[in-house]
């Protein structure tokens, strides 16, 4: 599985387009495309309508952004999460679900960051992340989440929730208001210590 992991490096902007949902990975792959498009154009198809120089600018051109975006993709691409880490990822989210229901938000965003930083797939980490910025009023950072979360295969899941969160966002809900109330937290006041991955938290809204 992690071979096909590896097998976005081969087109500028993919690792971060298919990995992680980046629009600037969409605007480098989009353009790595058009150049390599003009480049065979003026090349194979229309040779006589433009000079030998303009061809060799545009495959130096190609070359240049290939090795670069390349470069950087392999110092920084996400390696695969080690599934040892599952059940400190279990751990963290219940440490930030219950400093949530605590309204104990400095604790909360530090335990979600964690938990992010080692699980950044999460779908359900990601959706309370959203949530919590919209709790404490950042609804610009909350919203761009749970846009992000929305267009990713993690978000699939969770429709309904990051609707929901949305329409608090658009509506104007007061950010930390009781009668909004978190989107996705339903714990039984007993079931906050020991719930396992399958059941973290109550079925989601």
């Amino acid at each position: 599985m992690a071979a096909f992991r590896y097998l976005t490096l081969v087109w500028p902007g993919m690792p971060w387009l298919w990995l992680r949902g980046s629009r600037l990975g969409l605007v480098l792959a989009l353009a790595f495309a058009v150049t390599v498009d003009v480049a065979v154009l003026t090349t194979f198809i229309w040779p006589e309508l433009i000079g030998g120089g303009f061809s060799i600018g545009m495959w130096t051109a190609t070359a240049a952004i290939w090795l670069i975006s390349t470069a950087s993709a392999v110092s920084s691409f996400p390696p695969p999460i080690p599934r040892p880490r599952a059940a400190a990822a279990d751990a963290l989210f219940i440490q930030a679900r219950d400093a949530y229901l605590a309204r104990d938000w400095l604790a909360a965003e530090a335990h979600l960051r964690a938990l992010l930083a080692i699980a950044p797939t999460d779908g359900e980490a990601q959706l309370m992340w959203g949530t919590l910025l919209r709790r404490v009023g950042r609804t610009a950072e909350a919203r761009a989440a749970l846009a992000k979360l929305s267009r990713s295969d993690s978000g699939s899941r969770w429709r309904g929730a990051i609707d929901r969160e949305l329409e608090l966002l658009d509506s104007g809900d007061g950010h930390d208001a009781a009668a909004a109330g978190p989107t996705i937290l339903r714990v039984e006041p007993d079931s906050t210590a020991s719930t396992p991955r399958g059941g973290r938290h109550g079925e989601a809204a």
